[in-house]
């Protein structure tokens, strides 16, 4: 986890009839995000602002949203500009509209281009429309509701739009596809800006599914056999992905749970359908791949990932995967087919560093 010394700027842009579920779902998995940070001792990483044309705008609910700050003149600092947006029957320009797309196009357009820019844009649901009305988007990938990517394809000609698609990251562009895309997508960029562990402990308070980009093959193991509602599964579950390079076994996974090693071998079955050994051994295996791919040696990625020697991660990346982990770190790109190998238990406990 890299900590900056100021906090990202979230500013909400938000215009008439916005959808409030589109505001509130994303800023509250930041705010959560903020506050687990707290609970470890760091800073707050996000700074949430509202913004808009006019100081109060009513929202897709009827509900008014006041005291919001006008369009800034300048982005002083590291700013990620979120784009809401509206219902099917309020997708026409009105003066609000072309006041805000025009702010737009003149704070965000070179900056978006530069190689080395501190900020971002995040749209969800049809924001991207907006997006694409102040010439933001280009020829980068981005998505929309289904039922507004012709509408993108139109207004955003050069632009590659991806259908069937929760969303679509293309450099400094984020776009997600529709209301509840949009914490999806929050969780997703709070993985990689804070850390796999801490998003998914936010999936687990806003009791929503953890997921990644559906053009992957698969869940990161970091988020993978999530899907269960079991306190303390995800708690031995956190400690797994906050610290995969401990020297686990059984007995210390059970005290997390605060249960017996058998009675937690039968929770996880039950609820996360993995063993806790073989859930920890894939997600040692994904923190020895990123490793890898961050240009570690195979000897590095072994001990950060908590495999203890470049042998146990062979022999684990072979069963699991095929091949070595020599290659992927070649390549420098992930190795993992679409239908992964899973070894027994008992085989992933072999692989772990004697205790």
């Amino acid at each position: 986890m890299i900590d900056r010394p100021q906090p990202i700027d979230l500013l909400f842009v938000i215009a008439p009839h916005s959808l409030l579920q589109d505001i509130a779902g994303p800023a509250e998995a930041f705010r959560l995000a903020n506050l687990r940070r707290a609970d470890r001792g760091l800073p707050p990483r996000y700074r949430l602002r509202y913004c808009g044309p006019a100081p109060s705008m009513l929202t897709s609910v009827g509900l008014e949203i006041s005291g919001l700050e006008p369009l800034p003149q300048r982005l002083d600092w590291p700013t990620w500009v979120i784009l809401v947006g509206q219902p099917l029957a309020h997708q026409h320009v009105t003066p609000a509209i072309a006041t805000t797309a025009q702010w737009l196009n003149q704070t965000l357009h070179d900056t978006l281009l530069a190689a080395d820019t501190p900020h971002r844009l995040v749209t969800i649901c049809s924001g991207t429309l907006l997006a694409a009305r102040a010439g933001l988007l280009g020829k980068r990938r981005c998505t929309t509701h289904h039922d507004l990517l012709d509408k993108l394809r139109d207004m955003a000609r050069d632009a590659q739009v991806v259908g069937n698609r929760v969303f679509v990251m293309d450099g400094p562009v984020a776009s997600s596809a529709g209301i509840t895309a949009g914490i999806d997508l929050a969780l997703q960029l709070i993985a990689q800006d804070c850390g796999e562990a801490l998003a998914a402990g936010i999936a687990e308070d806003m009791v929503v599914y953890l997921r990644r980009s559906p053009s992957d093959p698969e869940l990161s193991p970091f988020h993978d056999h999530r899907r269960h509602m079991h306190a303390a599964v995800h708690r031995v579950q956190d400690a797994m992905c906050a610290e995969p390079e401990r020297d686990w076994d059984m007995a210390a996974l059970a005290a997390l749970g605060h249960v017996t090693e058998r009675h937690l071998l039968r929770l996880f079955t039950q609820h996360a359908g993995i063993s806790p050994l073989q859930c920890l051994q894939n997600i040692r295996l994904e923190r020895a791949r990123q490793s890898l791919e961050g240009g570690a040696s195979v000897t590095q990625a072994a001990t950060v990932s908590g495999f203890g020697s470049g042998l146990h991660l062979r022999r684990a990346w072979k069963r699991q995967w095929g091949g070595s982990p020599s290659d992927a770190a070649r390549v420098a790109s992930p190795v993992r087919p679409s239908s992964p190998r899973s070894g027994s238990a008992d085989s992933a406990a072999n692989d772990l560093p004697a205790t």
